[in-house]
């Protein structure tokens, strides 16, 4: 049986082990959400998407959430009805719903991001200046492999 260290030195071994440590932060952090956050982990993407992009058609959520267009119609519609985002017709094309993040929404998704942020902080304190360096220099190659198609 090969130990870690040969079997971590493989691109193979790496995708694993990136894979695994990757999913257990993420569960982590989703542990971490507010909890008087009643909103899916999708749901706060989809108002995470509208934060960083400004106003997006149904097909463009749907395109960047990496759904297709009729499930993020449902979710749109939760969301809407909750209070979190408002839908209004396109400028130049009656047909085409932009969906727009309301006050609610932003105030709700900044709430989540703050606690889970607080968290994470806590925890990096933790490291060593060097390990807080990898770190560092690791997130944007992270963040390029999560952008990838």
């Amino acid at each position: 049986m090969p130990t870690v260290e040969k079997v971590s030195r493989t691109d193979a071994g790496l995708a694993s082990e990136l894979r695994v440590a990757v999913m257990r932060l993420r569960r982590r952090l989703a542990s971490e959400r507010d909890p008087g956050n009643d909103l899916s982990i999708a749901s706060m993407a989809v108002l995470g998407s509208l934060f960083r992009h400004g106003d997006l058609t149904v097909g463009e959520l749907a395109a960047l959430e990496r759904v297709q267009p009729p499930s993020m119609t449902r979710k749109v519609t939760g969301l809407e009805e909750g209070g979190y985002v408002a839908r209004r017709a396109h400028e130049t094309d009656g047909r085409v719903v932009v969906v727009t993040l309301t006050d609610n929404g932003r105030e709700r998704l900044l709430a989540d991001r703050r606690r889970r942020d607080e968290w994470l902080a806590r925890q990096l304190r933790d490291l060593s200046t060097e390990q807080r360096d990898v770190l560092r220099a690791a997130t944007p190659i992270i963040q390029s492999l999560a952008d990838q198609d």
